[in-house]
């Protein structure tokens, strides 16, 4: 289970107007916001947005000034891989260590979505044992009781985080992940698919190949 929530997009307008700075050709910008507040792309500002965009990460360094902001709740073996992505991200939690007893457990609380039947049921008795636990820590708040849910917690349990990214930092997650075994990264790829410009910008369709 992943879900992407509140999803912002800025800075399209600066990042092309500083793409056009080397050949000084700020006079043929024709984008333009519309009624919504949304920037529009004219055909010569995406025209050459594309052109950077095939030519290479040398020549387009405007996507890194394209930013995205987006809170993303999703299981903990999914941030454990989203983890590997340090450079260009930014991301804000919700505290395991510090909030972990602050509200009853549920399965709502777990990716259980692949789960096979006689799983589920395994995993209903293992969050009955986690609330078990979590209402003795609230009586003792004893170390022991605080170790056992840290250390019973399945990495199915789904936390929140808010994160930002740029442009240049989602193509090379796509193209590292859309091929992924897991459920949530086809979905996080599916998600870059739907940001402003995105087909165009970040994957590209009209390549054969990333290289």
């Amino acid at each position: 289970m992943i879900r992407l929530e509140r999803t912002s997009v800025m800075n399209i307008e600066n990042a092309v107007r500083g793409a056009r700075n080397p050949m000084n050709s700020w006079h043929r910008m024709d984008s333009h916001y519309d009624e919504n507040g949304n920037y529009i792309l004219g055909p010569n500002d995406l025209d050459l947005a594309v052109r950077l965009r095939k030519a290479g990460s040398d020549h387009r360094k405007f996507l890194r000034q394209i930013f995205v902001s987006v809170d993303i709740t999703a299981p903990l073996y999914w941030w454990k891989e989203y983890d590997t992505y340090k450079v260009s991200t930014v991301a804000n939690s919700t505290s395991t260590m510090h909030k972990i007893h602050s509200k009853p457990f549920s399965m709502d609380d777990f990716s259980t979505d692949h789960l096979t039947a006689d799983s589920l049921a395994f995993m209903e008795t293992v969050v009955e044992r986690l609330e078990q636990v979590r209402l003795k820590y609230m009586e003792t708040k004893s170390r022991e009781d605080w170790y056992d849910l840290i250390q019973l917690l399945p990495s199915s349990y789904n936390q929140m985080r808010t994160c930002s990214f740029n442009y240049e930092t989602l193509v090379n997650i796509y193209y590292a992940r859309k091929n992924h075994k897991l459920a949530e990264w086809h979905e996080f790829c599916d998600w870059i698919e739907t940001l402003p410009y995105g087909k165009e910008l970040i994957i590209c369709r009209e390549e054969t190949a990333e290289t």
